[in-house]
């Protein structure tokens, strides 16, 4: 077996048998099960407790829908703050224990030594949002009575787009910036300063910019134009992301 496909292997176990399998896991876990649940209580919550103070307010009933759109807007938050700060340190942390000295010193290149990481923990996000998208739809079903699939789907997917892009910046800052503090810090600048650039329409429409926003249309069961441009630039820029931290990783002294 080659050394690549040992690192591969090892990634793939690390996760599984570290805190990894738990944090991420745990948040998308979560939301998939209130999404449905929020959309479909919410409105008789605020009613009961609330209505009296506003002025005998009542909420439309909830949809599937709703628990589409809340599960693309918890995915686009706080998952997204969560992928930034856990991946701030996916190669400052081996570079800082002395592992990648260990694993460098068998016969493997620098530069599979990035691309094995991006790849193995893209792999890991993806089946970790298929498995949310299929909680959220079986409970949506269970709630609601009906569940159409293309909505939550293709939503989904293009949040997922989204996620790979991420992890792809974060693996360059996480070359760029030895601490994964400021790693974390640089993601959630890019963060910041995307969500300003999504405001522009000619930026949000052709980059990563405008897929939060994209995802969340599709979810509330909207026609979105034109998503051809914005997730080839997206998974572009995630690959030359992860090839800038593989050049970069080359020149570094460990």
């Amino acid at each position: 077996m080659s050394a690549t496909l040992v690192f591969a292997r090892k990634e793939a176990v690390e996760i599984v048998r570290t805190w990894r399998i738990w944090v991420l896991p745990a948040i998308i876990l979560f939301f998939a099960i209130t999404a449905p649940l929020l959309a479909r209580f919410t409105p008789e919550i605020v009613g009961a407790v609330a209505g009296d103070q506003l002025g005998g307010l009542t909420l439309p009933p909830g949809t599937s829908l709703d628990a589409y759109g809340q599960w693309i807007k918890n995915l686009s938050q706080i998952t997204l703050f969560a992928l930034i700060i856990i991946y701030g340190g996916i190669v400052s942390s081996e570079t800082s224990s002395g592992t990648a000295i260990l694993v460098l010193t068998k016969p493997m290149s620098r530069t599979a030594f990035v691309a094995v990481k991006a790849v193995i923990h893209s792999t890991f996000l993806v089946a970790l949002a298929v498995i949310g998208a299929l909680i959220t739809w079986g409970l949506t079903a269970a709630v609601f009575g009906t569940a159409a699939p293309g909505p939550l789907w293709s939503s989904t997917l293009i949040w997922i787009v989204l996620g790979v892009f991420y992890i792809g910046l974060m693996t360059f800052f996480s070359v760029l910036i030895p601490s994964a503090a400021g790693a974390a810090g640089a993601g959630m600048g890019a963060f910041v300063l995307l969500a300003i650039a999504a405001l522009w329409k000619p930026l949000g429409d052709h980059s990563p910019a405008g897929l939060a926003g994209q995802a969340a249309a599709l979810a509330a069961g909207k026609t979105v134009p034109d998503l051809l441009w914005p997730v080839l630039v997206s998974l572009v820029l995630a690959v030359g992301f992860v090839a800038a931290a593989a050049l970069l990783f080359r020149r570094k002294e460990l």
